[in-house]
């Protein structure tokens, strides 16, 4: 599920780099959570990508 958000949230970003710049710092701030989450996952030993 994690794969999933952090999917969405870099599809998301993207365009908001492209042309949507009225959110793009909200994408910027979500895609930055969703790295977090990852590498909190990562430290505690489970799987990321379950």
């Amino acid at each position: 599920m994690l794969l999933t958000i952090a999917f969405i949230l870099l599809i998301l970003w993207f365009l908001g780099v492209i042309g949507v710049y009225t959110i793009g710092w909200f994408i910027h701030i979500l895609l930055v959570v969703a790295i977090i989450l990852f590498l909190i996952r990562v430290i505690r030993g489970e799987n990321p990508l379950k």
